[in-house]
């Protein structure tokens, strides 16, 4: 049991990959498979911290590993919006949020090497919430407006209606914002960091 939160998160990290190759493939059984998998792995997010803290199970590895899952899950999620549009989806916003969460984790690495104890705002797991939701949202629409049945128009005009690409832009701009933010309120490692004179 006092493994089963670091089991779920590790879980997490596998599915990743596995949704990103079925979410690419041209065929429709693929890509709504895959929202299964997609699904199946955000829930073992909402589990494993639960679990863990139900149970005092909480440990520094923990603490690591299951911010990392979810950089697995979102990266893989993230990449597959500008194969369904460039255009809506496009590379640079991409690029930000993987820069931003790259960032943070390896800060995350440091500190728990250097035994620094660093502080996660609010804005920061909203950010995870947020950027969660929207994923789903935009992979769940890809799917519909691909499909043959009665909700494909109203997908296909959802999905191009701009209501996607302004969510792409506040997802970009939330998670940067947060990465400034993660920064500045533990700006006292850097310091701790530095040699003394």
């Amino acid at each position: 049991m006092k493994n089963l939160p670091n089991i779920l998160s590790a879980f997490r990290m596998v599915l990743a990959p596995i949704f990103l190759f079925m979410y690419i493939q041209d065929e429709l059984i693929w890509r709504s498979l895959s929202i299964a998998v997609f699904a199946t792995a955000a829930v073992t997010d909402y589990f494993d911290g639960k679990i863990a803290r139900y149970y005092k199970l909480e440990s520094e590895f923990g603490v690591f590993l299951d911010p990392l899952a979810d950089k697995f899950l979102t990266f893989a999620g993230f990449f597959c919006l500008p194969i369904l549009d460039p255009g809506q989806f496009p590379w640079w916003a991409v690029t930000l949020i993987y820069i931003r969460d790259m960032v943070v984790t390896l800060l995350r690495l440091y500190a728990g090497r250097k035994n620094i104890s660093m502080e996660t705002r609010f804005t920061a797991k909203a950010k995870t919430l947020v950027q969660m939701v929207f994923l789903y949202i935009v992979l769940l629409v890809g799917v519909f407006k691909q499909a043959d049945i009665e909700f494909a128009d109203s997908a296909a005009q959802f999905f191009h209606s701009g209501i996607l690409f302004y969510s792409m832009m506040f997802v970009t701009a939330l998670t940067v914002y947060s990465g400034i933010e993660y920064l500045w309120v533990n700006r006292s490692m850097f310091n701790a960091a530095k040699p003394s004179s």
